[in-house]
């Protein structure tokens, strides 16, 4: 049994065993941890008397200062002698304690000793880098998410939902959807080239200025992707982007978009799911200057636009071709009960791309999705 609590209290806390079932490991979460063998690592501070060395418990029955509720346990999992060291490294200091369980009396002799020692040792060093790297994931997620909108505004006539998912070393995929002046709405989505806290950063920058850059001139979706271009091009020379931006106006459901080599939006109906014909473009910062048309298009009630990254389409691991042919049916088979829900439409197509055994990128992409179904 491995018991991982790191002595900076910063997580993450968990308990695995081997032998052991989930059952098994709440009963032994109900003695006392200071009656545990792990407890007199895990309890006392590094450093101090008995937060080093070994605890052996070699026939726990015949100990007269066992814990009653430990002895009780002990009889239900089977389980006679105990022998544990503590988990620790002079960088990581205490991140733990390994036990082992004897189903009878028993103690192991020095040549297991040396080699329950050599193994923890090695054990431990692995252990704190994997702990070092879920930490550096875990805080990256963070960032991601707090540089991505709190929550989707809610404007007349459409309804919003998004979904995304964040690869180990975070990367550059984003979304957005921002209220504009006469009730229109707009939409975008992208990623900047790499991975990493530099990529993030950037994506944070670049959605943070197409923001100011719709409020200003949403309305004209080409002078907003101009604007980013130029501002990636003076202060992020070594980066490209991909980008697409849609003005919506609800009341019309007309939608005017245009993209920086970003993949089409895909239309999903009653009658239709389709992608929608948009221009070839080159990504920003790619070209001395970035410059496409736009593109007008309508929207039938209750129609539903995904606008989606790249990332989606990698992960299959498929040629282009076939991504978006595995897109266009997934949209297709979306049940017709479920269709008048964003939410479920975003579900559903998500979770038909990307079943969880088919990710061949290991996660490693980035997604953004968003499904703006309007009335």
């Amino acid at each position: 049994m491995v018991v991982l609590e790191p002595d900076d209290g910063l997580g993450p806390d968990t308990t695995v065993g081997l032998g052991l079932a989930r059952a098994d490991l709440g009963h032994i979460e109900t003695v006392p941890r200071s009656a545990m063998p792990h407890g007199t690592f895990l309890d006392t501070a590094a450093g101090l008397p008995g937060g080093e060395g070994e605890v052996v418990h070699p026939d726990l029955f015949s100990e007269d200062g066992l814990d009653p509720r430990h002895r009780e346990v002990a009889a239900r999992l089977g389980y006679a002698a105990s022998y544990a060291l503590p988990l620790s490294t002079e960088t990581a200091g205490r991140i733990g304690a390994a036990v082992w369980l004897y189903d009878e009396p028993a103690e192991p002799v020095e040549r297991r000793r040396h080699l329950a020692g050599l193994y923890v040792r090695f054990a431990t060093e692995h252990l704190a880098r994997l702990l070092d790297t879920e930490r550096t994931r875990a805080c990256m997620a963070t960032v991601y998410e707090e540089l991505l909108p709190s929550r989707l505004p809610r404007v007349p006539g459409v309804q919003l939902a998004c979904r995304h998912r964040t690869g180990p070393r975070g990367g550059g995929d984003w979304y957005d959807a921002l209220p504009l002046p006469d009730a229109a709405l707009g939409l975008a989505v992208g990623s900047v080239t790499g991975s990493g806290p530099g990529a993030v950063a950037a994506m944070g920058r670049l959605r943070a200025s197409l923001r100011a850059y719709a409020v200003m001139e949403g309305e004209d979706p080409v002078a907003v992707l101009s604007d980013l271009e130029l501002l990636l091009r003076l202060t992020e020379p070594a980066r490209c982007a991909t980008a697409l931006f849609a003005y919506c106006e609800p009341e019309l459901r007309r939608i005017t978009l245009a993209g920086a080599g970003h993949s089409p939006p895909l239309l999903v109906g009653e009658r239709r799911t389709e992608f929608v014909e948009t221009s070839v473009s080159a990504p920003l910062g790619m070209l001395a200057c970035w410059e496409a048309p736009s593109v007008e298009f309508q929207v039938a009630a209750g129609e539903t636009v995904l606008l989606y990254t790249d990332g989606l389409l990698h992960r299959t691991g498929d040629p282009a071709d076939r991504a978006f042919a595995r897109l266009q049916a997934a949209a297709a088979s979306v049940p017709r009960a479920r269709r008048h829900d964003p939410e479920a439409v975003a579900d559903h197509v998500l979770h038909t791309v990307l079943p969880d055994d088919q990710d061949v990128t290991g996660g490693r992409e980035d997604v953004a999705l968003v499904a703006a179904r309007f009335e």
